[in-house]
């Protein structure tokens, strides 16, 4: 395995210095889309983020192409880096594989999934339950910083509530900080974060942030778990009526600049953008945050 040189810096380390900024990124499958992730990284870059996330779908080229992504972004050694890993789907032997390449090429951070379940469960094989099985065997094998997801309304194959969050929390006694779902209502982190502390759980919960920007986009968040609220879904329709396509953008992206002051406000340990490869709302987004040298505005 060639040995890959970058900031091996644990994230939960970080949180001791203050809020931290997050960008998500999936692998590119074609040239075009390599283009346009590469445009976009160089742009938020220049932003300084705490780390970075690359995604993982599940299959073996999908696993080399995050693998790769991972490995050129530390090899770069300007951003921290996290791998996301899905238990779905894999050995324990092919797992503790990938999980030692990623400690040999100094990953030093990786987000434990479960992963969707495959339409054909009995085609594929393996050897893990919950994502918690996933963690244990991180834990095992390295000194990773290990990261977990949340749901703030649940995850949409939990029995209810209650339940969802005694599966956070078990899995939360092992890792070492959480990222959510994205959401559009401060109540939805506060509650969370409350319904956990309940359970004797305190650690980081980072919440996951992605504007609105099309009305169409509305229907795609709900099918991901993630109901727009009716309010929200109020202020993308007048914009609509009052300027088009372009205000509608625009009220999506200052409601999401609303709630991510909301949450700096309430402790929030750090806000994660899911940045769907592009740049621009982000941008706007940090822009209105924390301005051009990265301090946040009041």
């Amino acid at each position: 395995m060639t040995s890959v040189v970058g900031k091996s810096v644990r994230i939960d380390q970080l949180f001791a210095g203050g809020p931290t900024r997050s960008f998500e990124f999936f692998p590119p499958k074609s040239s075009d889309e390599l283009v346009t992730l590469s445009s976009t990284l160089h742009d938020l870059e220049a932003l300084s983020p705490s780390f970075v996330s690359v995604t993982y779908r599940g299959g073996r080229e999908s696993r080399q192409r995050t693998f790769d992504l991972v490995t050129d972004i530390q090899r770069d050694g300007h951003l921290v880096t996290m791998a996301h890993l899905i238990c779905v789907g894999h050995r324990r032997a092919e797992m503790r594989e990938i999980l030692e390449n990623y400690q040999s090429a100094g990953v030093a951070n990786v987000m434990a999934l479960g992963g969707d379940i495959p339409e054909e469960p009995d085609l594929v094989a393996s050897d893990f339950t919950h994502a918690i099985d996933l963690v244990e065997l991180a834990l095992e094998i390295g000194n990773f910083s290990i990261g977990v997801a949340a749901h703030p309304l649940g995850h949409p194959r939990s029995v209810d509530l209650a339940s969802d969050r005694r599966h956070l929390a078990a899995k939360l006694e092992l890792a070492h900080f959480a990222v959510t779902q994205f959401f559009f209502e401060l109540r939805d982190w506060t509650n969370l974060v409350g319904e956990l502390d309940e359970l004797g759980v305190t650690k980081p919960v980072l919440p996951g942030i992605m504007p609105v920007t099309t009305l169409s986009g509305v229907a795609r968040m709900a099918h991901m778990g993630a109901a727009v609220p009716p309010s929200l879904i109020e202020r993308l329709e007048n914009a609509q009526y009052a300027g088009g396509a372009s205000a509608v953008r625009a009220e999506g992206v200052a409601a999401a600049i609303e709630l991510c002051q909301q949450l700096l406000d309430a402790g929030a340990p750090g806000l994660h953008f899911y940045t769907l490869n592009r740049s621009t709302a982000t941008r706007e987004i940090h822009e209105a945050l924390y301005g051009s040298d990265g301090v946040r505005r009041p």
